[in-house]
């Protein structure tokens, strides 16, 4: 149980609380990014869905039974899935190792072929055509799904992994709509339409196990959306599970955290990530100093170092008094597609700012660049329109505490 959740001990509370019945209708887990949070929710639907082997043992990842064989493949139609998530990162590095894996035919090739398609599935769940119903953008949607899944058919498990040259040109073209997918399709912040439509699901009765709808970055949400959300928090369906996740307890609404239970997930040692790397992804934690999001930044699209170029450039625009083109920095960092490449600009502009402001001006500055991530990921501001405004605001404290 938990075999696939790395160095985290919130998994042998779960475990407990699962086999004593302890388990509320809902949950949030809260943990740092990349700490293991969606393992974490897919694992305990596959686990409180499980049926048992042959010899009555539940919850075993090896377990035979129907319901676990479709949730290892994320096929199950009790699991839900919704929120904004970068999941290209992952795809991308789980690519890599299978075409490795095939290319070596390395003994970890079952393993592998699992990586890459629970890596897509994270992705395609959340199009759920009835969390789409009704959404003009379905019409466009739907051919990229159909050639993502056509593909996958030929990853299937159950057949011979096909030859090198096919595997390659098969992944590559489900990497290529999946990325598709994401940057033109996926929402920053969770529509209310979406977690409406995900309530409904999750009140049809299934004839095997529980529904579980699991709603990723839940401090993503606006205030309607949040409101929406505690209304079914306070009914929740029955025979259902509803699993919230966040990186960012605090921007949970308090109402929302006392109605569920959380675990917390931790971050985990330089060296346990290094294990994770390794024992994941096959490949070598030394090249990215056994950092697992320093791995999976290196198949962005544009390398770090020319983000937090821009980032400078920006401020030191700010300090200058120069006016710059909001576009050129936007275009010059792909629009901030993933939404990694925001994340990486921001923390550069805090870096900046960092080496020349007092600690008085840099908490202000801080709080207005959250405000800025906040804009654009939650109320669905254009990148260029944020950080103009958040131009404007860095200037005006800059004056403030140097007059």
């Amino acid at each position: 149980m938990f075999d696939n959740l790395l160095f985290q001990q919130a998994a042998t509370l779960i475990s407990s609380d699962i086999k004593n019945s302890r388990i509320p209708s809902s949950i949030l887990l809260s943990g740092p990014e990349y700490s293991g949070k969606l393992t974490c929710a897919l694992e305990i639907a596959r686990v409180i869905s499980c049926s048992g082997n042959e010899s009555g043992e539940k919850g075993n990842w090896f377990c035979n039974c129907p319901s676990c064989k479709k949730n290892r493949e994320l096929l199950s139609q009790n699991i839900i899935l919704t929120g904004p998530k970068i999941c290209s990162l992952e795809i991308l590095a789980a690519r890599q190792t299978l075409l490795s894996a095939g290319l070596n035919n390395s003994a970890y090739m079952d393993a592998a072929r699992f990586l890459f398609l629970r890596a897509v599935r994270k992705l395609t769940l959340r199009f759920n055509p009835f969390l789409w119903e009704g959404n003009k953008k379905l019409s466009k949607i739907a051919p990229l799904l159909e050639e993502i899944n056509d593909c996958m058919e030929e990853l299937n498990p159950s057949l011979p992994l096909v030859e090198n040259d096919r595997l390659d040109k098969i992944t590559s073209i489900i990497a290529e709509n999946s990325i598709k997918l994401e940057s033109s399709f996926l929402y920053d912040s969770i529509p209310i339409n979406q977690i409406r439509k995900a309530n409904s699901l999750a009140r049809l009765k299934t004839a095997d196990g529980k529904k579980v709808l699991i709603i990723e970055n839940a401090d993503r949400m606006n205030e309607s959306c949040r409101n929406a959300l505690l209304k079914i928090l306070e009914e929740p369906p029955e025979d259902s599970l509803f699993i919230l996740t966040t990186s960012r307890r605090g921007a949970v609404m308090p109402t929302i955290l006392s109605r569920v239970r959380t675990y917390t997930l931790n971050q985990r040692t330089q060296i346990q990530e290094s294990q994770v790397i390794d024992r994941v992804f096959h490949e070598n934690p030394l090249k990215y100093e056994n950092s697992l999001k320093n791995y999976l930044y290196s198949f962005l699209t544009l390398p770090g170092e020319q983000i937090r170029f821009q980032a400078k450039k920006y401020y030191d625009g700010i300090l200058n008094g120069k006016l710059l083109s909001m576009q050129e920095i936007s275009d010059n960092c792909n629009s901030f597609e993933p939404r990694a490449l925001l994340t990486i600009f921001l923390e550069g502009v805090i870096e900046a700012q960092k080496c020349t402001d007092n600690f008085e001006m840099s908490s202000e500055n801080v709080a207005c660049i959250g405000e800025c991530f906040n804009n654009i990921t939650i109320f669905n501001i254009r990148p260029v329109a944020a950080l103009e405004k958040l131009y404007r605001d860095l200037s005006a404290i800059r004056k403030k505490y140097l007059r």
